[in-house]
């Protein structure tokens, strides 16, 4: 755990100055089992202390990879004399943030740290089973990936924090031929925040979850291509949470908003069916802890949930403390850095659509002629809200019924008009937290929601 050397060098913070000193410790591991061979093996952890000090619209910025008082001092006094270099040439001078509730935060959670082989021998068991369970793969691959961060926030006129965040996910991918003799493939994750006692302590779930995925690849390797067009589908889970992130999180994130995405103009505006909500969580999501809670983020602001679409109508943005200023709003803690010399952006964290009252077997049955999207692969979105995915696994609609698995497609269009089709909801919500998003740094990230009905562009063959 790291040690707090941090709060005592409040005292050189400098007066008129708005002043952020983090120190930051993280972790990453990976193990990979392909056909039962270790392949890949990796521990890397890093430590460090990174300060921004705010001063007239400016911030200068400084880290060191070294956690020590005297760093810690440096850091803070470097931070400085950039500030004041950078408010020279700075023509627009700006009002200080609105001072923020100072308290100290402290996540129930610290870092726990696990043998590399009881991790390894995690995974190992783990592929034994499926290899004597599932004779006639073609491959196998068994990964495991954690990453975690612990983080001491110190502010001079924000909150100050000690919270840290763990995350174990597990990959299982299985391959094998299809009736025309090419590979298919499918895959799956499990965990999220905690530590693998948390996520794999019964390895009868898993167990359970591999058994399901061997049975959507066999139906895949008998599966058929998807007929191109725009279609009546049912988005999974997965799908809609990831193109609530891709396509709806990133058009709403308040940097980016004021670079010039789509989002800007729409504000209070209709974007959705009356039939969508999208809530970027930050702690707690509909009444239970949220998959990956954020407490505080990197700049001092107490994270809050940010309500981002609601009844369908665009309401707000995510938001740092010069956004919010900008937009003359409450800050919600949505400035996050990856590495404790990243400094903080606008960040995602637990974004969710909301749930409805529709049952999925109704919205199976009301579909004549369709297609049940079930899992994405690759894909990208812009500011325009325009956004292509692979699909990996899915399932044709014929009657109102599952029909034949189909083979990889794409689907596209632009997230605003494809979610005015949407005329179901189901009312479970599902949450994918296996999630690294690529804005300029890696973060982790969760995503989720029920599985909704509407009309997208499926690619075909």
């Amino acid at each position: 755990m790291l040690e707090d050397i941090l709060t005592g060098k409040k005292s050189l913070f400098e007066t008129g100055m708005q002043s952020v000193l983090r120190g930051q410790e993280s972790r990453l591991r990976r193990i990979v089992i392909q056909n039962g061979n270790l392949v890949t093996n990796v521990r890397s952890e890093e430590s460090g202390i990174c300060a921004r000090v705010y001063l007239n619209g400016a911030y200068g910025f400084a880290s060191t990879a070294e956690y020590t008082a005297e760093a810690a001092a440096k850091t803070i006094a470097a931070a400085t004399k950039n500030a004041r270099y950078l408010d020279k040439f700075n023509t627009e001078k700006k009002n200080p943030y609105p001072i923020l509730e100072q308290k100290t935060i402290v996540s129930p959670r610290m870092i726990i740290d696990f043998e590399q082989k009881r991790l390894v021998d995690l995974c190992k068991e783990i592929d034994a089973h499926i290899e004597k369970t599932y004779p006639d793969l073609l491959s196998r691959v068994v990964a495991y990936r954690e990453d975690t961060m612990e983080k001491i926030i110190v502010t001079s006129d924000a909150a100050d924090g000690h919270v840290a965040y763990p995350r174990t996910t597990l990959y299982v991918t299985l391959n094998m031929t299809s009736k025309d003799g090419q590979p298919v493939e499918v895959s799956d994750a499990v965990g999220g925040f905690g530590h693998i006692e948390d996520n794999y302590s019964d390895l009868a779930k898993i167990y359970e979850k591999i058994a399901a995925l061997y049975k959507d690849l066999c139906a895949k390797a008998e599966g058929v291509y998807a007929s191109a067009g725009v279609k009546t589908v049912i988005l999974h889970p997965d799908v809609a949470g990831m193109i609530a992130h891709e396509a709806i999180g990133h058009t709403v994130e308040a940097d980016l908003v004021q670079g010039g995405s789509v989002a800007g103009p729409n504000l209070n505006k209709k974007v959705a069916s009356e039939l969508i909500s999208i809530t970027d969580f930050a702690s707690t999501a509909f009444g239970d802890k949220a998959p990956l809670p954020v407490y505080i983020d990197d700049e001092g602001t107490e994270a809050r949930d940010a309500v981002l679409i609601e009844n369908g109508i665009l309401k707000g943005f995510m938001h740092d403390r010069e956004s919010a200023d900008f937009y003359g709003v409450r800050p919600c803690g949505n400035s996050r850095g990856y590495a404790f010399s990243d400094e903080p952006l606008i960040r995602m964290r637990n974004t969710c659509v909301h749930p409805g009252k529709d049952k999925l077997e109704d919205m199976i049955a009301s579909v004549d002629d369709g297609y049940y999207l079930i899992n994405t692969g690759n894909g990208q979105a812009d500011l325009t809200g325009e956004f292509m995915f692979g699909i990996t696994m899915g399932y044709e609609i014929k009657n109102g019924k599952l029909g034949k698995a189909i083979l990889d497609t794409t689907v596209s269009g632009v997230a605003f008009d494809m979610l005015n089709t949407v005329d179901m909801v189901s009312d479970t919500v599902t949450w994918n937290t296996s999630g690294t998003c690529g804005k300029k740094q890696a973060m982790p990230v969760s995503m989720g929601g029920p599985a909704i009905k509407c009309k997208i562009m499926i690619g075909g063959r």
